[in-house]
Parts: C-alpha cells; structure tokens; sequence
C-alpha cells in the first residue's frame, strides 16, 4: 500500500479534541459525585473510572473492531477480527480511511481516529451509572460495562459513525438511513439514557425513594463537574468535524450558544416552578443543552442552536419529574437529560436544520418537509429500543447470577464501606485535629503557665465535642 501523506494540523486537533473528551469521564465523575448522598460519592466517581479502565482495554482489543470494521451484514455489525487488537493501523497506508468520512479522510493516522473514537465509548457507558447510584455491587457494574459495550455500544456506534468510503461498508443509520447525528445524540444520548432507564427497573427502586431526603451532598462538586464537561464537551462536538476548518467553527459556537441558552432556560422554569433558581439548575440546564446540540450542531444555524437550547431546558426540567409520576428510580436524571435531550435533539435536526450550516439539509421549518425528520425519528427509536431491551435482558441475567444490587443493609450503610472500604471524608479525624488545634491554641493554658482553676477550658473542649 502507498503511504499516504498526513495533515500534522489535522492529526494535531483530532488529539486534542480526544484529549479533551477523555475529560470528560473525570468531569463526570465529579458532576454525579457531588448529587449522591456523602455515603455513597466514592462508589458514585469510581463507576466512571471503572469504565474508563474497563472500556479503554476492550476497545483496543476488538471493540474498533466491531464499531469500524468492514460490515458483515446489513449494516449491523462491523468485522470484529478486522483490526483485532489494533493490528494493521499502525501505519500510514490507505486504511487509515476505513470508517472515515468528509474532507479529512486519509489525512491523519488511523490510530487518532482510534483514540478519538475511544473516548466516545468510554463516556457512554459512564453516562449509565446515574441511574443506579447509591444501589450497585462495584464488581457487578465492571463486568456489565464490559458485556454492554459488546453487545449495545460497539453495533451502534457502527450504526451511527462508520461511514461508507471506496470498498469499506459501514453502518445503516449513517449510509442508509442517512439520519444526522454528528457527535452522538443517538449513540451516547438516547442509548446511555434508554440503558439507565432499563437498569434502574431491573435494581429497583433506592430504600425511603419518595420518602426520605436524598439531597447532593456537595453542590460544588456539581459545578465543577458542570464547567468540565462543558470545557471538554467543544471537543466531543467540534472534535467530530475531523479538523480545524469551517464546520468545526460553526459547531463550536452552536454548542456554546445552545448551552447558555439551555441553562437559562432551566434556571428561568426553576423560579417560575419553584421560586428559586439553584446551582443545581444551572449545572443540570447546561448539561441538558450540550446533550441537545449533540446531534444537531451541524445542521442547526446559531439562532436555531438557542431555540433548541431553550426548548431543551425547559423540557428537560420538566422531564425529570416524570420518575416520581411513573415510579421509576433513575437517581441522578439520566433518563431526564440523557434520554430526553438526546431525544429532542435528534428530532430538531429535521425540524430546525437549514442547508446554510455545514450538514447542508433543510428542516420542517425551513422548507425540507418531513423527509429528514423521519429520518431522525427511526434512527432515535432504533436506538432506544435496540438498548433498553438488550440492557434490561443483561442487568436482569447479571441481578440473577451474581447479583447486581447490595443488600438492604449493605444500602443502609452505604456503598462505599460495603464496596470499597473506604469514605470520601474522613470527619472523625477532622474533628480530632479541630479538637487538638483547639486546645493547643487560646483554649487551654500553656504547660509552663500558672495554673488558674477559674479558667473555664473544659467547657469550651465539651461545646466542640458536642
């Protein structure tokens, strides 16, 4: 084969781009972390980490494999022995175009691509923890990362991202369905949201659910988490242009826009709702933006990316009350944000598109008819129901077997004594040093100094013990 020449620039931007997605995983971390309870946090960030181990392995192994490799059948499946173990794209010959579309194929090495895509995977199956915090065995949950991005993640990302190019075969969705989704609102979204949905029914609902107070423990965390997966979320949308030109501009600033606009959003239904517009809001209306433009940031103008923000935070404020009406226990919105935002973003591509933006197709709204809405409409289905059921049969095989729930009193105690020996604070030597810092300090007398029984040091000690 020729080696074929490759853009430095464009290597360069597709890196960091995946750079920045892997961030994301962490950021995740903190943003679920922060909404469980305090004894819980540590099992919460570790599900995230887990599933940047477990999945980092597996797709180097053969989950490339299956997400890009030639189809073996109607657009379903990829070669899973194609790129077994990566092998074979070590090199600049022409299969660096393999499952590579646009402008940019074949101007950067295949294993950026790799990487890239890499962190997609890794993200997704993260995303699904929320739905279960507070409830799941550690071990469990690391097996079922790797038998759902086996089973659901890696033939829908071939679905939806491997694009036919010269003799290479790829996905339905994205060769014949020809349904938009530019960075993964049917393959992250809809499919992390319809999986938690599916998991959170087969553990059931957390003890005192409706009950009892389950409050985030540390909003900061939240909003830390908030700001990184915002920061590496240009990287997850503009990323997916596979290069620093145009296309990449305009989904850049439809992200940030559609973000904003969906924060606002949020925190406006929250007063009006509520009377209070809440850090939490703000966290979860950016969230829920980012997971709207996901799909569409293509095809949308930046004014179409508002109106699409703002209907995203308001629906999805409203969306996740619906668990307390239909009794399912999603703890952390998954289904809310996920499901629904990925939902409506998938579908705005055929209401709100306009051939002026870099997808170069109309919208209902913009003359295009109903033709690409269908398009998205089948595509967004296919998805949900493709993993809810797949992921219902898996999590119910693993609650059978192993088992995927702790014990009432393991819950009770909290997962992260019960599963990692270990809490995220640890109070009762904070309070030792407070008490020790106390007394070393105007609380108690100086050894060498005069002892003056009308000092009234025990008190103060007793007040900080209390």
């Amino acid at each position: 084969m020729t080696p074929l020449e490759i853009d430095t620039g464009t290597t360069a931007w597709l890196l960091a781009s995946a750079a920045l997605v892997l961030l994301m995983t962490p950021g995740l971390a903190f943003f679920y972390g922060g909404m469980v309870r305090v004894k819980s946090v540590l099992n919460m960030m570790m599900m995230s980490f887990g599933a940047l181990g477990s999945i980092s392995v597996i797709w180097a192994l053969w989950g490339y494999s299956m997400a890009f490799g030639d189809d073996i059948g109607g657009g379903l499946l990829g070669n899973p022995g194609q790129y077994l173990g990566l092998k074979g794209l070590m090199s600049a010959t022409s299969e660096v175009t393999a499952g590579i579309s646009g402008d940019q194929a074949g101007t950067y090495p295949a294993m950026a691509f790799v990487a890239f895509q890499a962190v997609f995977a890794i993200i997704t199956v993260a995303l699904i923890s929320g739905a279960i915090a507070d409830r799941a065995k550690f071990g469990t949950w690391m097996i079922f990362t790797v038998i759902w991005a086996t089973v659901v993640y890696f033939p829908v990302a071939h679905w939806v991202f491997d694009f036919s190019a010269g003799e290479h075969v790829g996905g339905w969705i994205a060769n014949n369905l020809k349904a938009i989704d530019f960075a993964g609102g049917t393959a992250v979204h809809i499919n992390a949201g319809s999986a938690g949905l599916a998991l959170a029914l087969v553990l059931g609902k957390r003890i005192g659910f409706k009950r009892d107070p389950m409050r985030p423990h540390n909003l900061t965390l939240v909003m830390l988490g908030a700001g990184l997966l915002w920061f590496g979320w240009f990287g997850f949308n503009a990323g997916s242009a596979l290069g620093s030109g145009m296309a990449a501009a305009t989904v850049w600033v439809n992200t940030m826009v559609a973000t904003g606009a969906a924060c606002l959003a949020w925190l406006i239904t929250e007063r009006i709702r509520d009377g209070h517009a809440t850090s939490l809001g703000a966290a979860s209306g950016i969230v829920a933006g980012l997971v709207a433009i996901t799909p569409s940031c293509s095809s949308v103008s930046p004014i179409g990316a508002i109106i699409l923000g703002a209907v995203a935070g308001v629906v999805c404020a409203l969306a996740i009350g619906l668990k307390y009406k239909l009794g399912y226990d999603d703890s952390l919105d998954v289904v809310g944000v996920h499901l629904v935002g990925g939902l409506w973003g998938t579908l705005s591509v055929g209401l709100l598109a306009t051939d002026a933006a870099p997808a170069g197709v109309n919208g209902l709204f913009y003359g295009g008819g109903l033709d690409q809405l269908w398009r998205q409409a089948v595509g967004a289905v296919a998805v949900l129901a493709f993993s809810f059921v797949l992921t219902f049969i898996i999590g119910t095989i693993l609650q059978k077997t192993i088992g995927f729930r702790v014990s009432e009193d393991d819950e009770r105690q909290g997962v992260d004594e019960i599963e990692h020996a270990e809490t995220a604070y640890d109070l009762g030597s904070f309070g030792g040093v407070l008490r020790s810092t106390l007394s070393g300090s105007a609380g108690a007398p100086r050894p060498d100094a005069p002892k003056d029984d009308s000092t009234p040091t025990h008190g103060k000690h007793e007040e900080v013990s209390a």
